[in-house]
């Protein structure tokens, strides 16, 4: 199938190789020209290093012209970090088509953001929108077109909006990935099914100090210990308590199925958590201030959990905290700085609304 991948980072890059791997034509689409042109100087290729070797692909295409590489592609997926959303949306809006899919894994709501500025343009397009609850690749670039892929994502629960085109959403999100893709709703389940707001402020707070101090710091390894996994798992039965006032059912894939070794498997599926810090690829420098688990997972993702609590009128004190904290760490405010539904322009909406919205579109 013809595939964009929109962005430059660790999962557009995985998300690129991995689909030219097998076989689909794929157009990447990056902002920086200069990058572009060298990228088409190396021949338009990614190396991809796996458990099975390393695997030289070519990409059908590498551009700074978004209009370009999403013409006449039937997915678009999106990997970007959530705060780069509202400007690759604004520059996506006037080019999408009937019957195209834009996969975003995962989004924040960011499904929203894309789907409202399509809407704002005036495009009247019938696209659908999606997001996830986590990259479906563990991956890290170990160089300018080489990514290493540690583990494949083996479930993948999927919203949609609006709801109302979910089969044709699933059908091509589903042909991209064979076996793994699983239906959980509208838009705003796939989004409170974000892991990354769940495992890494407390990750990214709690480990402040040695982040400071220490010039590489592995948050998945040393920073991962038994206090730190507690105070995780009451984040997430906030989390979980946000999705059951809302009416969302089971599954929630909650994060302790991610550490462990037995039990239902999580959607990394089993052992995930032991590849990831055997790789080594998540020993690095960290600047705390501007790390994408703060300014991504904590700022956005937290702001909007609480947000969306306040609507089911769920308690969310240790989200709250990390918020706190986490401003006072980059002396913002995050709760006024973050993503909420008012931000998003949806705070005006009650639940039955904001309901109908998510299953009807605009």
């Amino acid at each position: 199938m013809k595939i964009a991948v929109l962005g430059g980072g660790n999962g557009s890059f995985a998300a690129a190789g991995d689909f030219a791997l097998q076989g689909h034509d794929v157009r990447l689409w990056r902002r920086d020209a200069p990058d572009v042109g060298r990228q088409r100087a190396a021949g338009s290729r990614i190396v991809v290093k796996d458990i099975n070797g390393r695997h030289d692909v070519r990409l059908a295409l590498v551009t700074s012209d978004i209009a370009e590489a999403v013409g006449g592609v039937e997915l678009i997926l999106c990997p970007a970090p959530a705060f780069a959303q509202p400007d690759i949306a604004r520059r996506l809006a006037p080019h999408l088509t009937d019957g195209q899919v834009v996969f975003l894994p995962p989004a924040t709501f960011g499904s929203m953001i894309f789907a409202k500025a399509a809407h704002d343009a005036g495009n009247r397009a019938s696209v659908s929108f999606a997001e996830t609850g986590t990259l479906p690749w563990l991956t890290r670039k170990h160089g300018p077109f080489e990514v290493a892929i540690t583990i494949r994502a083996k479930r993948l629960p999927v919203g949609v909006f609006p709801l109302k085109t979910v089969g044709h959403a699933l059908d091509v999100i589903g042909r991209a990935f064979p076996g793994v893709i699983e239906p959980c709703g509208d838009a705003l389940s796939g989004a409170l099914m974000n892991a990354g707001p769940i495992i890494h402020p407390p990750l990214i707070v709690m480990n402040a100090g040695p982040i400071e101090h220490f010039e590489r710091w592995d948050i998945h390894k040393e920073g991962t210990q038994a206090s730190i996994r507690r105070v995780t798992d009451a984040l997430d039965a906030e989390r979980i308590a946000v999705r059951e006032g809302l009416g969302y059912g089971a599954p929630h894939f909650p994060l302790t199925h991610h550490y462990a070794s037995e039990g239902e498997p999580w959607m990394y599926g089993r052992g995930s958590h032991d590849r990831l810090t055997d790789s080594g690829d998540w020993r690095e420098r960290i600047v705390l201030t501007e790390h994408r688990y703060m300014q991504e997972d904590l700022r956005l993702g937290l702001s909007f959990l609480v947000s969306v609590a306040e609507l089911a009128g769920v308690a969310t004190p240790l989200a709250k905290s990390f918020l706190a904290i986490g401003g006072a760490v980059c002396g913002e405010d995050f709760s006024k700085s973050g993503r909420t539904l008012a931000s998003l322009g949806l705070g005006h909406l009650d639940r039955a609304a904001l309901q109908t919205l998510l299953r009807e579109g605009f």
